[in-house]
C-alpha cells in the first residue's frame, strides 16, 4: 500500500493524493510503533490525548505546554536528535513559520482525506484550531456591552478599567496589531469617524497604531494570563466596571465559577480577533504513523471536541461548535478579526518594533 510504504519510510511531509490514502492502513502501521507525546498550550490535549488512546488501542500522551516552552523545546529535541514531543499544536504561527518550519525541526502534514474540506489558507502549514480572543464585559453590572466601539476604550471613563494579558508577555497580542495594521487599519480609522465624527488626526504610521498608542497610555491592567483579565471583568461579587480582552474559553468559568462574562457582540470594527494553532510533526520522531493519525484525528469533531467546547474552531469546514457552547462566538464569527497565515513572516519581522511602541507607550 502506498500511503504505508510512505509513512512507515518516516515521510511525515509527504504528499498523498486522497485516493491512495488508506487509514486503516496508517492505524495499523501506528499500533507498531512507540507511544507518542503531543505537546498544547491548553490543558484540553491531556483529555484528547487519552481518547485518541482509547479509540485506536495505543498510547499517548497530551502534555500542556506555553507556546514559547513548546518552540525552545522542539528545537532543542531536534538539535538533539532526542525527540519527546512528537506532535505540537503550535499557537505561534510567526515563530512555526520562521524558525521550526524552514530549519526542518518538524513539518506539516495534511491529511489527504480532509484536503477537500479545509480552506487552502489553513492547509501549508496545516492550522488544526483558530482561537479567539474576545472583548467582555460583566453582565451582572450592564444589561448590555457597555462600549460600542473600541476607541471609547482609549476614552478617560476607562482609564485604568481594560483588563488583558501584557502584550511584552504574550506575542499573540503584538501580533494582533501588526495584523490589524496590515489587513484591518482602514476599519480602524472609519469606526474612529464613526464615533467621533471627523478624520483621525495624522501623527501615527497607521490608525492601528494610534489606537494602540491610546490604549497604552490610557493605563490597562496588564495580567499575565487571561484568568486574571476575566477575574478582574467577571469575578462573583465584583463591583468595579472592567471591560476585558480574554479567550472564548474563559466563558466556561459562568458555569463553573459563577462567573458573570458577557461577549461585546456588536463592538465596532470587530469584537475580537482570532489566532491560529498549526499542527506539527516533529522531524525524527520514531512514531511518524502515529503522529499521522493523531493529527488525522484532532481533524475530525470527535477528535476536537474537547477544545470546540471552549468556542475554538476547527479548520475543517464539516466540524461545527456545540450549540451549547458558553461564549457564543459561533453565532458571530462574521465579526471577529481573522489571522492571516500567509503574512505571519511580516508579524514575526515586525515584534521588536511593536514591543517598543507598546513598551514607550504604556502607562500604569
Amino acid at each position: 500500500m502506498l500511503l504505508s510504504v510512505a509513512v512507515l519510510a518516516g515521510t511525515a511531509g509527504a504528499s498523498m493524493a486522497a485516493d491512495a490514502f488508506d487509514l486503516q492502513a496508517l492505524i495499523e502501521a501506528a499500533k507498531k510503533e512507540a507511544p507518542i507525546t503531543v505537546y498544547d498550550s491548553t490543558g484540553k490535549i491531556v483529555d484528547m490525548a487519552k481518547a485518541f488512546s482509547a479509540k485506536y488501542g495505543l498510547h499517548a500522551q497530551g502534555a500542556k505546554i506555553k507556546a514559547a516552552a513548546q518552540l525552545e523545546m522542539m528545537i532543542r529535541e531536534a538539535q538533539a536528535k532526542n525527540v519527546q514531543g512528537d506532535v505540537s499544536i503550535v499557537s505561534d504561527a510567526p515563530a512555526a513559520m520562521a524558525q521550526l518550519l524552514p530549519q526542518g525541526f518538524a513539518e506539516s502534514w495534511l491529511p489527504p482525506d480532509m484536503a477537500p474540506k479545509i480552506p487552502a489558507e489553513y492547509q501549508t502549514p496545516l492550522t488544526v484550531v483558530t482561537s479567539a480572543n474576545v472583548w467582555a464585559y460583566n453582565t451582572a453590572l450592564f444589561d448590555k456591552c457597555p462600549v460600542t466601539n473600541i476607541w471609547q476604550l482609549t476614552e478617560p471613563k476607562w482609564k485604568g478599567k481594560v483588563a488583558m494579558q501584557d502584550p511584552l508577555g504574550k506575542s499573540s497580542y503584538i501580533d494582533w496589531f501588526n495584523q490589524m495594521a496590515k489587513h484591518g487599519d482602514d476599519k480602524i480609522a472609519a469606526a474612529y469617524k464613526e464615533l467621533y465624527g471627523k478624520d483621525l488626526a495624522a501623527g501615527e504610521s497607521s490608525a492601528t497604531a494610534a489606537w494602540v498608542k491610546a490604549l497604552a497610555a490610557n493605563s490597562p491592567l496588564l495580567t499575565d494570563a487571561d484568568a486574571g483579565a476575566a477575574d478582574a471583568v467577571a469575578a462573583p461579587g465584583q463591583t468595579q466596571p472592567f471591560m476585558g480582552m480574554i479567550s472564548s474559553a474563559k466563558f466556561r468559568d459562568n458555569k463553573d465559577k459563577g462567573m458573570k462574562l458577557g461577549l461585546c457582540r456588536d463592538l465596532k470594527p470587530w469584537l475580537g480577533w482570532m489566532y491560529p494553532g498549526i499542527g506539527l510533526i516533529a522531524k525524527g520522531t520514531k512514531s511518524p504513523n502515529a503522529a499521522r493519525l493523531f493529527i488525522h484525528y484532532v481533524m475530525t469533531a470527535e477528535g476536537i471536541a474537547p477544545q470546540a467546547e471552549d468556542g475554538k474552531l476547527s479548520t475543517n469546514r464539516d466540524v461545527s461548535l456545540p450549540a451549547d457552547e458558553p461564549s457564543g462566538i459561533g453565532a458571530v464569527l462574521s465579526q471577529v478579526f481573522p489571522y492571516r497565515i500567509a503574512t505571519s513572516l511580516g508579524d514575526w519581522d515586525q515584534r521588536d518594533a511593536w514591543q517598543d511602541f507598546w513598551r514607550l507607550n504604556y502607562k500604569k
